[in-house]
């Protein structure tokens, strides 16, 4: 851990918070505080250097939105890779390792994978001018916030959701978190241990391991061509369907209204409920995009659930969930005095960043470069002798099946050509997957590259030879 040898002058005229923040941004600048080196604690930091919790925490924040330091949660920050002023736009230094993919993964191996994002389109001037905005305009950001979520914060995301989904809404029923884990654990929570969880299968693996780490039930039902089938749900016993109906992970479902009405009659009867993950919602290339099952949703039994970190940056741990209205009740018991989970400054900033209509600008440049890399990925991949290509309407994956080798042999050839997959079994807990299938992201692959990338997996896929 970095040990600071620094002192503030408290009768300056820079604030001490801006003279912290000032001399942790030199310290990595020039080296001294490397890639990945932890921060002292708030706390240990207060101790220190005799200041208070407010000032070591606006200089966070403040390193924190530049690009500076990463948090980690539960572990703190550390430093982030500064690449020198050249790498962003001016007044945004170095911002680059706080927007990276979660998985630890090389430059080639992030390629083709399906947790990878292109944050080169990141509006950095915009979110930094915003962020330093709030930060120096705002001290009462610094008290304890509501612990549902700031109310601008929650007043902007009911008008995004009702506007691009559906969903139908007061601010009252919408919930801020630091990410999709704290709202799922806060929901199986809520639901208690007696609750039986309806999983798809093939599914989402996070899901999974929370409800694992619980303790909890749970039933593994199959797929067909519109998502969750609706007769093995009633047949299971479950009491929540957890499911990913705007573009299914991994199989790229998305699932039609017939499905989703037949799905919301089952969670009417009983103490039954829906949590909708609207997981790569933001995405669609083919069609009009379908309303979110909560906007068709009548009785109040669905759950809707939606994250920034997919469209904007995964280190962005910024989610959100609308509930049920009898559900909010159950909700304020539990975590009605808690403090507020997300800073305040950050849920202020991505506030204004909707409100502002950035975030919709955003989506429109950033959804035309996936749009135009999608295309192009497909038909360079063509080339490639009776590949198959399916679930590609929506999100930045899709599957491939090219039957002449086995879902091992196709990952085994790929990883020896240096472009590591996934194999769609990965995703498989009772269900045997279709033969020869597997999952390309695109999100990380520059379009320039696109042309390489699917000759280098032509060249893998049809040789003979037994690499």
């Amino acid at each position: 851990m970095f040990s600071f040898t620094l002192s503030l002058d408290p009768r300056g005229r820079t604030p001490m918070y801006d003279q912290l923040y000032a001399a942790i941004a030199e310290a990595i600048r020039d080296g001294a505080l490397r890639h990945g080196e932890k921060l002292p604690s708030k706390r240990a930091l207060c101790a220190q250097l005799g200041v208070s919790r407010a000032t070591v925490e606006t200089a966070y924040e403040l390193l924190l939105a530049e690009g500076y330091v990463e948090s980690r949660p539960r572990s703190g920050y550390y430093a982030a890779e500064y690449q020198g002023q050249g790498t962003a736009p001016a007044g945004v230094l170095g911002l680059t390792s706080t927007f990276v993919p979660e998985r630890k993964e090389s430059a080639e191996a992030a390629l083709l994978s399906t947790s990878a994002v292109d944050v080169s389109l990141f509006p950095y001037a915009s979110w930094a001018k915003l962020y330093k905005e709030v930060v120096y305009n705002s001290p009462e950001l610094l008290q304890r916030g509501e612990p549902q979520g700031e109310p601008a914060l929650r007043a902007a995301l009911e008008r995004l959701l009702g506007e691009y989904r559906g969903v139908s809404c007061a601010p009252e029923q919408v919930v801020v978190g630091s990410g999709m884990e704290t709202l799922m654990d806060q929901l199986v929570t809520l639901f208690g241990p007696e609750a039986v969880y309806a999983m798809e299968d093939p599914g989402y693996p996070a899901m999974e391991r929370k409800l694992l780490a619980r303790g909890r039930a749970l039933r593994y039902l199959p797929m067909d061509g519109s998502g969750m089938d609706a007769e093995a749900l009633e047949r299971s016993g479950a009491t929540v369907a957890y499911l990913t109906p705007s573009h299914q992970f991994p199989l790229g479902i998305t699932m039609p209204a017939s499905r989703r009405s037949q799905l919301l009659r089952w969670a009417v009867g009983g103490e039954r409920w829906i949590i909708e993950d609207d997981y790569d919602s933001e995405f669609r290339y083919g069609g009009r995009p379908i309303s979110s099952m909560q906007g068709m949703d009548r009785h109040g039994r669905v759950i809707y659930t939606g994250t920034f970190s997919r469209s904007l940056a995964p280190a962005i741990r910024l989610a959100y969930m609308v509930l049920p209205a009898a559900l909010l009740p159950r909700w304020q018991a539990l975590y009605g005095r808690q403090q507020p989970t997300v800073s305040r400054y950050e849920q202020t900033v991505m506030a204004r960043f909707l409100a502002e209509g950035c975030y919709g600008r955003y989506l429109r440049r950033v959804g035309k470069r996936y749009a135009d890399r999608r295309a192009a990925l497909l038909a360079a991949l063509e080339t490639i002798p009776d590949l198959r290509v399916s679930g590609a309407d929506g999100g930045i994956h899709f599957l491939v099946t090219l039957p002449r080798h086995s879902e091992a042999e196709l990952l085994r050839r790929a990883a020896a050509a240096g472009l590591p997959l996934r194999g769609l079994s990965e995703f498989c807990r009772v269900t045997t997957p279709p033969p020869s299938t597997l999952i390309l992201g695109y999100g990380g692959l520059p379009t320039e590259r696109v042309s390489e990338v699917a000759a280098r997996l032509k060249a893998a896929w049809d040789s003979e030879a037994s690499h």
